[in-house]
């Protein structure tokens, strides 16, 4: 694999699809949570961009435009604190207009859309918010208090996000997910981010907030905690973006009430277009709520569930407040055994406790083998994905041994083998390994399959290749000679006419009953990437495994006989082996499957 996804064409495309624009008249600020002080992406790989830089396609080999600053009424995170002040008085005078009156005025707002002010004189194609209208409306104020609050899934559940114009089945909206009016402390993480939009959904005087924001340089930190002074009750934290890391990318929220935590872990950016108000775009959320322990008690790091552990290990890497971390202890963290908590951390890991371990692939591999789920058997592989890399058998070797539950050192193996003697050359030891590479390849060709979609299959969705942007695929890695072409899969979503950002890994063995119920899903931000899930090397130095990591990612593993406390009567027998099997125990598939092979038709390319 291309270690070095860098390319100078990615990066003019990911500039061009991150500034502000003005829909309809009124100025959205998209803050991508890696920015330099003069907001562009320092980026390498595989990472998401803004929603339009599919049409700025014919515009990536010339002169980038200058970043424009935001106006002078934001700030750096594009906050009109004025203007949402206004808002939030005129809402509230509507509030007692008649039906008709409220809904004719609120047709005046229009969805949030990222397009580069060229591209707005261009008038190439008209902007989803003019597609829509007024139906890309958010919830109002009442309608938000009128939300259930307490504890509603004690046991974790999946769901998609909403989408506009469509039939709510298993899917939720974030002003659901928020529970606004309990909320007392809310920590967000995420790659994109809508400020004003978000702030529009939280009681900002009642709430205390976190962001957790990937930010480079010290310049555009200074920049960044300036305009933030000013906004009641908003914290920013700075997780480290120094070397090799390139994508703060991990999207969770930690979500706390007076009754309970509610850990959330979304494919989905903090922007309108991610969480459904579009209707041209779908993810997919893992949320679980963690009641409060009774009178004052807390556990013991020590003693709670690996899925505390692993979730308390990656908020101290990134670098979030003690006094927010140690509260994770007043929660009864009991419902998530059963269930891991997995991430990558960005950086290189090495050291004589072997941090590599509990990290990327080889953190994969870790709690795998923690949920009693590692096999030998022969796998099946389905991972939904919005960004592909750069492939080769080598990268789908390491990621199927890591969902049998190897830490990493097979491969690491293979590609750091044993010296042999002079009097044999070709050791017993490094032929068996050979041959183990041979065989476990073979497995993974055959067993794995991604979905990505088609040019054809975006051309044909609502919103076309205007709002594909955030799809990420390089034509350079579709065309060397090494990516496997034969596991990819259209991507066609079961709601007609949407596309997806979700990552999604559904893994199974081939067949037989009892095999059906070691089975388990991935819901989270990890792509299908290297610079996702990382790679073992050996450090030159230390002569030691050292795993490189160019992005903060996280997710969660629900293992089909945890899934929400089903039993065996649950699953029909001829869906053993099949896909079908995860819907049965409500872990939900958003992709129509089994999914069609390309044949002679290309991927969708964000930059052709």
């Amino acid at each position: 694999m291309d270690t070095s996804d860098s390319d100078e064409d990615l990066k003019r495309a990911i500039q061009l699809s991150l500034e502000y624009t003005s829909t309809q008249g009124k100025a959205t600020h998209i803050v991508t949570s890696q920015v330099s002080s003069r907001s562009v992406i320092d980026l390498v790989s595989d990472e998401e961009v803004g929603p339009d830089s599919a049409t700025q396609k014919s515009d990536v080999h010339a002169k980038s435009p200058s970043v424009e600053p935001p106006p002078p009424s934001q700030g750096i995170l594009g906050l009109n604190r004025k203007g949402m002040e206004l808002e939030r008085l005129a809402r509230k005078r509507k509030a007692s207009t008649s039906p008709s009156q409220s809904q004719k005025a609120t047709r005046q707002y229009a969805g949030s859309v990222v397009r580069p002010q060229h591209q707005l004189e261009k008038k190439a194609r008209p902007s989803p918010s003019e597609l829509l209208g007024d139906r890309s409306l958010p919830l109002k104020d009442k309608e938000i208090s009128g939300l259930t609050s307490g504890i509603q899934f004690p046991n974790g559940a999946i769901k998609k996000t909403w989408a506009l114009g469509y039939e709510r089945v298993n899917d939720i909206k974030l002003e659901e997910v928020l529970q606004r009016d309990s909320l007392q402390l809310a920590v967000f993480s995420s790659f994109q981010w809508d400020v004003e939009w978000l702030f529009r959904k939280i009681n900002t005087k009642t709430t205390q907030i976190v962001f957790v924001m990937g930010i480079k340089g010290d310049e555009a930190k200074r920049q960044y905690r300036e305009d933030s002074a000013s906004t009641p009750n908003l914290r920013l934290c700075f997780p480290s973006m120094e070397g090799q890391i390139n994508c703060m990318h991990s999207k969770l929220m930690l979500l706390s009430h007076e009754t309970h935590l509610r850990v959330v872990v979304p494919t989905a950016n903090l922007v309108p277009y991610d969480w459904g108000e579009t209707g041209l775009m779908e993810n997919t959320i893992f949320i679980i709520d963690l009641p409060r322990l009774p009178n004052w008690q807390t556990t013991e790091e020590s003693h709670m569930t690996d899925f505390g552990k692993d979730l308390i290990y990656f908020l101290k890497a990134m670098s979030l407040d003690k006094t927010i971390i140690e509260s994770i202890s007043s929660f009864d963290l009991a419902a998530t055994k059963g269930l891991a908590f997995v991430h990558t951390i960005g950086g290189a890991h090495i050291g004589e406790d072997e941090p590599w371990r509990r990290t990327g692939y080889c953190g994969l591999g870790k709690a795998i083998k923690q949920l009693d789920l590692d096999t030998e058997e022969q796998l099946e592989l389905d991972f939904v994905t919005s960004s592909v890399g750069s492939l080769n058998l080598d990268f789908l070797a390491t990621l199927y041994l890591a969902t049998q539950g190897s830490d990493g050192m097979t491969e690491y193996a293979w590609r750091n083998p044993h010296k042999a003697k002079a009097s044999n050359p070709v050791s017993a030891e490094n032929k068996g390994s050979r041959i183990s590479e041979i065989n476990i390849k073979t497995q993974a060709q055959t067993g794995t399959r991604i979905y990505f979609p088609t040019d054809d299959t975006v051309r044909r969705s609502k919103g076309g290749i205007a709002n594909a942007g955030t799809i990420c695929f390089q034509e350079k890695w579709w065309n060397s000679s090494n990516f496997p072409h034969h596991v990819m899969r259209d991507c066609i979503s079961q709601r007609r006419g949407m596309l997806m950002h979700n990552k999604i890994l559904y893994v199974r063995p081939m067949a037989g009953r009892d095999a059906a119920f070691t089975g388990w899903a991935y819901i989270g931000s990890a792509n299908c990437s290297e610079s996702a899930w990382g790679k073992l090397v050996k450090d030159r130095q230390a002569k030691v495994p050292k795993l490189n990591c160019r992005n903060w990612e996280c997710g969660v593993i629900v293992p089909i006989k945890k899934a929400f406390n089903v039993s065996s009567g649950n699953v029909s027998e001829k869906s053993f082996g099949s896909l079908s099997v995860f819907e049965q125990v409500g872990i939900t598939i958003p992709m129509e499957y089994p999914g069609q092979d390309y044949g002679k038709r290309k991927p969708w390319f964000f930059m052709e």
